[in-house]
């Protein structure tokens, strides 16, 4: 006899909260994760806490990280998006199931990609986004680049002279983020978190992760597009700030992402991602939340799905 699991019942989608209702994000490491009715119980060596599943929007796991089947069971219902990450939340390996279930987002994100005229539209639409009093409608994606190398080479520079952190450039190791500089390891972590949350929104709302507009060729490549819009806003400036701070304290990461997530919500990031992410793609508010399944035929158009079709055999007369 199978005896029954006891917890809440699974939510309906509308009980859900919305992507941009929620958290940003929640890292943790060196943990045990199982579930309490409609909460992720997280214990560690302090305690024990519940947090409520759907008001997360992605739960970053470091290493130490158990989870319970029923934890995970919990995480799927909620629409709540994983991201399993190494040491310092460096490196990124895996993610769930989006929240949305429609693939609206997606078929639009494929078919503007897809074509080196709508790609190349959206790719100038990022870019004007971070120009907003130039028109760079004309420019080419070489041009652009150039326009962008710098933009973020003075953005270093002024941020290096508000707070008084050295800066000469950026130095990136994935294999040792110990051996980075205070304001390297500051960097690397704001963007990481920011990645994290440009992950988790891309893919709550059904886009791809992997196609890029400016990026390409890898399955992050539409990540770095989206983060990179939002990088001279905040990762950057918050990793500065932090490096002010503390200096070359030995558990910078955790304190940039904590600063990262003050930001996050402070500045209701999510509410702007989802919007600009709509934006780019074409796509209104009503047609990304529609949830349905149809049959494809290339002459009828969209068929109904659920439907037992039978096979259609032309007779030849003779």
């Amino acid at each position: 006899m199978v005896k029954k699991q006891v917890g809440a019942k699974k939510p309906e989608r509308y009980e859900l909260g919305r992507v941009r209702d929620r958290i940003t994000f929640l890292y943790l490491e060196h943990a045990k994760l199982n579930r309490q009715d409609s909460a992720i119980q997280v214990l560690d060596e302090r305690g024990i806490v519940n947090v409520p599943a759907a008001m997360l929007s992605v739960l970053m796991l470091g290493p130490g990280v158990d989870v319970t089947h029923r934890a995970m069971e919990l995480i799927g219902e909620s629409g709540l998006g994983v991201v399993w990450v190494g040491e310092y939340g460096v490196r990124q390996y895996a993610y769930g199931r989006p929240l949305n279930h429609a693939s609206t987002l997606l078929v639009a994100q494929a078919r503007l990609v897809s074509n080196q005229r709508s790609r190349v539209k959206v790719a100038r639409a990022m870019y004007q986004m971070r120009f907003p009093d130039e028109d760079v409608s004309q420019l080419t994606m070489q041009q652009l680049r150039g326009k962008e190398g710098a933009r973020v080479r003075q953005v270093y520079l002024d941020q290096s002279e508000r707070t008084g952190v050295a800066w000469s450039r950026r130095e990136y190791n994935p294999d040792n983020f110990e051996a980075g500089t205070p304001i390297n390891k500051a960097l690397t972590a704001a963007h990481q978190a920011l990645y994290g949350l440009s992950y988790s929104v891309i893919s709550a709302l059904g886009a791809s992760a992997g196609l890029g507009f400016v990026h390409t060729g890898h399955d992050l490549s539409f990540v770095y597009d989206f983060a990179d819009l939002y990088k001279a806003e905040f990762s950057i400036p918050v990793a500065f700030g932090v490096t002010k701070e503390y200096g070359d304290d030995a558990d910078i990461g955790a304190k940039v992402r904590l600063a990262m997530r003050d930001v996050f919500v402070q500045s209701k990031l999510v509410v702007r991602m989802v919007k600009d992410l709509k934006s780019l793609l074409g796509i209104s508010e009503d047609d990304a939340e529609v949830d349905m399944v149809s049959l494809w035929d290339d002459r009828l158009g969209l068929q109904k799905f659920g439907v037992q079709y039978h096979e259609l055999q032309e007779v030849e007369r003779r």
